[in-house]
């Protein structure tokens, strides 16, 4: 691959709440022919996520809140309904920012997380690679209400919901973001529930 881009020239265009890059490169296609190739990289770190479930009851837990980029576009989608989720700060391994964020996010202390995939979201703009996690929940591991952060402005509902109708949220497009709808079809492949 390395022999086939060349002259990469990179302009940071902005630093406010993350890294905008402009990246200005050569590129060779199969025909042989080079080209000049000028795109944009979003650079905000890594991130988790999680879904939790409870075989006994048959539920999950997701989260509902307010994303601004979704009210830009279209405002009667913006509050978006998700697993828990959260950036990786500095040097914190994905694992553990995946265990704090279920404690601030649902109010759940969960020891033991299952790493089933690491994915690049939107690779054509974004350098975010997520770390997808499943665990089982139970009420004993309750902690707090969870809600989010305050510092972090986040106001975060709580949803515990049975499996089957976050399923059937999913199929009529009320769940629309894509790390949830991959948890919950790994779920349903690898038959969590049964």
């Amino acid at each position: 691959m390395s022999n086939n881009i060349k002259n990469i020239a990179i302009k940071t265009l902005s630093k406010a709440w993350a890294t905008l890059l402009e990246i200005n490169y050569d590129y060779q296609f199969k025909d042989g022919t080079w080209k000049h190739v000028s795109r944009e990289s979003y650079d905000r770190g890594h991130g988790t996520g999680i879904l939790l479930y409870n075989v006994d009851k048959g539920t999950i837990i997701l989260t509902k809140q307010f994303r601004m980029p979704i009210y830009h576009t279209n405002k009667d989608e913006a509050m978006s309904i998700e697993i828990c989720a959260g950036a990786i700060d500095d040097n914190d391994l994905p694992e553990s920012t995946i265990i704090r964020e279920v404690e601030e996010e649902v109010g759940y202390k969960v020891k033991d997380v299952k790493k089933i995939m690491e994915t690049y979201m939107s690779p054509g703009a974004l350098t975010e690679k997520m770390y997808l996690f499943v665990a089982p929940y139970s009420e004993d591991m309750k902690v707090n209400e969870g809600g989010g952060v305050a510092s972090e402005d986040e106001e975060i509902e709580v949803m515990e919901l049975p499996f089957s109708k976050a399923l059937e949220m999913m199929a009529s497009g009320e769940i629309q973001d894509a790390k949830t709808i991959i948890l919950l079809q790994y779920a349903q492949i690898h038959n969590i529930f049964k």
